[in-house]
């Protein structure tokens, strides 16, 4: 069965799958839209009810989809020792990448989560938690929903994730073995503090979490730059400088934590950190 032939057969099964859009007219539809009805399809998709069929489907679809776009190894990631001819303590257990954290082939990498812990229903939508969800398939938000359920039999009807947790899930059709879902503090109005210090507990609380269950290698995204407004350049000190404690305390238990950036303008702001004067 070629590739076309195994997107219009999930395409299908998602539609008899879901009661709102089950008779949505798709016959026409070129490669790209088609794709971009699977993702939205299944981003607003509730957890449950996740039949094998529509399952094998939707993983044998995301497999050709990350052929399609390349499997990164931590081989071919250069350190920051490497790349700037950085020269600090930790420069080779230190990696700079920029591109879609979907494609790494690590330990780990970390998702920028809401505190209802389900990832993003808006469909399409360009955060993260989208991207990362869409990547490695509807199990994740299953996996998501059934320890958010847990927290919420033990904690009341009313728990959310706390800012600054770390929780670990399985990473299904995504290339690295976990993710580690964090939520950012939010910016309303001006830095302070409190904010700074919720952030630096997410990459505390990662890194922690990489160390209890022996995660070797780590990918962090840049946490509340994004939806969460925390600013670009005091996010990326504060990134650097947690990591930069753990690694003086617990260095042994890592081998690589990369900073991940999409965008140039983050990866100037890391270059400038990283580069010698």
């Amino acid at each position: 069965m070629n590739r076309a032939a195994k997107a219009d057969l999930f395409l299908e099964k998602l539609k008899k799958d879901s009661m709102e859009y089950k008779k949505l007219e798709t016959t026409g539809c070129q490669a790209e839209e088609k794709k971009k009805i699977i993702r939205s399809l299944m981003n607003l998709r509730m957890p449950g009810n996740l039949s094998g069929d529509l399952l094998r489907l939707q993983d044998a679809y995301l497999q050709e989809e990350l052929q399609e776009k390349g499997v990164v190894r931590l081989a071919d990631i250069p350190t920051v020792r490497d790349a700037f001819g950085n020269q600090s303590p930790y420069a080779e257990k230190v990696s700079l990448w920029q591109g879609d954290i979907t494609r790494l082939e690590i330990g780990a990498i970390v998702n920028a989560a809401n505190s209802q812990m389900l990832g993003c229903f808006i469909p399409c939508h360009r955060c993260i938690d989208n991207a990362i969800h869409s990547a490695a398939g509807m199990q994740l938000r299953e996996e998501c929903s059934q320890i958010m359920r847990q927290r919420r039999l033990a904690y009341g009807r009313a728990y959310e994730e706390p800012t600054g947790s770390a929780v670990l899930t399985s990473g299904y059709n995504l290339p690295c073995s976990y993710v580690i879902h964090t939520v950012g503090p939010i910016v309303y109005g001006g830095l302070d503090d409190r904010l700074c210090q919720e952030l630096r507990n997410c990459y505390e609380n990662v890194l922690r979490c990489c160390q209890e269950h022996q995660i070797k290698s780590v990918a962090f995204c840049c946490i509340s730059t994004g939806e969460f407004h925390f600013p670009n350049e005091k996010a990326a000190q504060i990134a650097w400088e947690s990591v930069a404690a753990f690694l003086e305390k617990y260095g042994d238990c890592l081998d690589r934590v990369i900073f991940n950036v999409f965008k140039d303008s983050d990866r100037k702001i890391y270059e400038r950190i990283f580069q010698p004067d």
